[in-house]
């Protein structure tokens, strides 16, 4: 075969310019609202008692958040606020039969099949149901006092696992609700004044991942240092062995977290006013913002105390309570892209829709009595008579 030079310069720029053309209409294709992984902005400030600690992204697609304990005490009741996916304040309820003269508030936890959210209420230690449609609120589960159910996720065979800030003890609640039992209590849930926070269900549905604010109680090692563990839900029901995931920095404070399809774990650091990206394999990959404390995101609030991540879509959706400076305008909802879709939660089936009782046959209409021939009926009961009908003359002819 002969090369041509000409033609092959030719060839190249033709080449070029089609190359140049498919970029630029892929960079005029690209969506206007495309935005960098760690893009962070303000979804919404949230509305007194403020300090909310968990916004729940609804299937949906609306948000629920509520507010929780205010450290210096607050005689309002906590409510639950709803917004849509652009951060609009739809509406709001408030939280029925809390004590009021002592820490009360509420976490927006999770939701059942029937759409139903998930409220975890630490004043009377209830887990309660919130029926969007008509506001109704009803106990579905009940823990022992001294606890304080904080974060929860739904187990395969419709179980609800609760972890508890005060204690070392993860609860599980049976299908349908009543009293949480014990499910696994062990000294690495210790953490003094700071226990368990976040939780949720890996991708094999049977996994479940624990997050520790500190190991106060000194049972894993470095006391100042949270942890993420593992534990598997056995096909009997009970736990599996309890396994190390993660470590965090001293001081970190892993709160509340969420889980990417990639297995990637987003935790929400308390103290350190960060988010942190840790792998599948438990090995920290990235932190948000890069420099500790200061929380400076790109946007008008800066991270401040931020306390649970959840996934709407590609985006971390951040509560932070600003809990040590109390700070009203910090006490937001934020929105933060992280560039890959989370994990969809497992959550129970909705109860299948009873059959419907078949349709009563219509009542066939009482039909008189056909008349005895030769005879004509008056009247009714012992009144009845009856009296021989006098036989038709035959018509004459003609």
């Amino acid at each position: 075969m002969l090369f041509n030079r000409s033609g092959a310069r030719l060839a190249i720029v033709v080449l070029l310019c089609a190359v140049a053309a498919a970029s630029a209409s892929a960079v005029l294709a690209a969506p206007a609202d495309a935005r960098a992984r760690w893009d962070t902005r303000v979804l919404a400030l949230v509305p007194l008692p403020g300090y909310p600690a968990m916004a729940y992204v609804h299937p949906n697609g609306r948000i629920y958040a509520g507010n929780y304990s205010n450290p210096n005490g607050d005689p309002a009741p906590s409510r639950v606020f709803e917004y849509d996916g652009d951060g609009t304040l739809l509406r709001s309820w408030t939280v029925q039969g809390q004590h009021l003269d002592k820490p009360h508030g509420v976490q927006v936890a999770t939701s059942d099949g029937q759409g139903n959210i998930v409220l975890l209420e630490i004043s009377t230690h209830r887990a309660i149901l919130l029926e969007p449609r008509t506001g109704a609120q009803t106990t579905y589960a009940t823990f022992p006092k001294g606890s304080v159910p904080n974060y929860a996720a739904w187990g395969p065979d419709g179980s609800l696992y609760v972890t508890d800030f005060a204690n070392p003890v993860l609860w599980r609640v049976p299908p349908g609700g009543g009293a949480a039992v014990e499910w696994l209590r062990d000294a690495r849930f210790d953490g003094g004044d700071f226990g368990m926070t976040g939780l949720a269900l890996q991708a094999d549905r049977r996994t479940l991942v624990v997050g520790m604010l500190s190991q106060g109680g000194g049972a894993a090692g470095n006391p100042t240092s949270g942890r993420l563990w593992t534990v598997p839900i056995q096909p009997d029901g009970r736990p599996g062995a309890l396994r190390q995931l993660w470590e965090s920095r001293p001081g970190d404070g892993p709160d509340g977290f969420a889980i990417a399809q990639s297995g990637t774990i987003y935790v929400a650091l308390l103290l350190t006013n960060q988010l942190a990206a840790i792998g599948p394999d438990g090995v920290e990959r990235e932190r948000f913002p890069s420099t500790p404390h200061n929380g400076a995101n790109g946007s008008s609030v800066p991270f401040d105390s931020p306390s649970s991540v959840k996934f709407l879509g590609t985006r971390l959706i951040v509560a932070q309570q600003s809990f040590f400076a109390g700070d009203r305008s910090h006490q937001a909802l934020l929105d933060v892209e992280a560039g890959e879709p989370g994990l969809a939660e497992l959550r129970p089936p909705a109860p299948a829709a009873a059959a419907k009782p078949p349709r009563r046959a219509a009542k066939k209409r009482a039909r008189a009595k056909p008349r005895a021939r030769g005879r004509v009926c008056r009247g009714k009961g012992s009144r009845r008579t009856c009296t021989r009908r006098a036989a038709r003359k035959p018509r004459s002819a003609g």
